[in-house]
């Protein structure tokens, strides 16, 4: 037994040597080739310890986890037929400052930067909702309505993670903090996060049809072994260098949701259940 352990302690190590020499590559090169980098999916991690209750949502005792949402709680009327909708409308995108049991009361952000922040994921939602349904402007018959509330927006700490990385080997104590103190692994406490809360409502009778919530938290040191070498070490280069901007964290969370979403009506259009 325990020279299995001791092989398997080895094989996870060169793995780690391994992700760490590609992702340094990767690193060297993105600033030449953007490419190089995977698209930011996997670098937040749902945390239901930090999910929202703002007020936006109708039913939050009904809301649970899901196998396909990847942390979304969500919940939907038992009689829902989405196949009667094929338009959609994504309302403007509110946003809710009430303070969080683990926040403080004191986080500002820049007005400026809530309107990019909205935008963006609003053109999100749409880019990937119009591969399956019309995009509209204004609610009527078979459209269902998308509103959407953010949470609790959080942006990175930059100037702490700069300091940590400039500790040597912080790498190792940072790495391992996030488990340490409750956090999803790979994250660090000054790293950015995002709430959300969505419904989706009927365009003619404005009645609920599904809610969901989810928060998600931004992961410096973020990589899947099991996925490869080179898709591991992409991951783990993205979580890295969006370390050291400020918002870069949310507009993941916002691309990894519209995904999801995305694929969850195509679903549901498809086979409902």
């Amino acid at each position: 037994m325990a020279f299995k352990t001791t092989k398997k302690l080895i094989a996870m190590r060169q793995s780690g040597a391994g992700l760490i020499a590609v992702a340094t590559l990767l690193l060297a090169g993105c600033a030449s080739d953007p490419s190089l980098l995977g698209n930011g999916m996997n670098v937040t991690v749902s945390d239901p310890a930090r999910l929202t209750r703002s007020g936006f949502l109708t039913d939050y005792a009904r809301l649970k986890p899901t196998r396909w949402g990847e942390g979304l709680e969500c919940w939907q009327e038992s009689n829902l037929d989405a196949r009667r909708y094929s338009k959609i409308m994504v309302s403007r995108i509110v946003v809710s400052f009430a303070p969080s049991s683990n926040k403080s009361a004191e986080q500002t952000i820049d007005p400026s930067d809530i309107k990019v922040l909205t935008d963006y994921f609003h053109a999100a939602l749409v880019r990937s909702l119009k591969a399956d349904m019309e995009i509209v402007d204004q609610p009527g018959p078979g459209v269902a309505v998308l509103r959407v509330a953010l949470t609790d927006l959080v942006p990175t700490t930059v100037g702490d993670s700069v300091a940590g990385t400039l500790i040597p080997y912080a790498f190792i104590v940072e790495a391992g903090s996030g488990t340490a103190t409750g956090r999803p692994a790979g994250s660090t406490p000054y790293l950015g996060e995002t709430g959300m809360e969505m419904q989706f409502r009927d365009g003619v009778t404005g009645s609920v049809l599904a809610e969901c919530r989810d928060t998600e938290i931004g992961r410096k040191y973020a990589a899947d072994i099991d996925a490869g070498a080179a898709t591991a070490a992409k991951t783990w280069a993205s979580g890295y260098l969006n370390s050291f901007q400020s918002w870069s964290y949310a507009k993941n969370a916002f691309d990894k949701w519209s995904v999801l979403i995305a694929r969850r009506v195509g679903q549901l259009r498809a086979n409902p259940e």
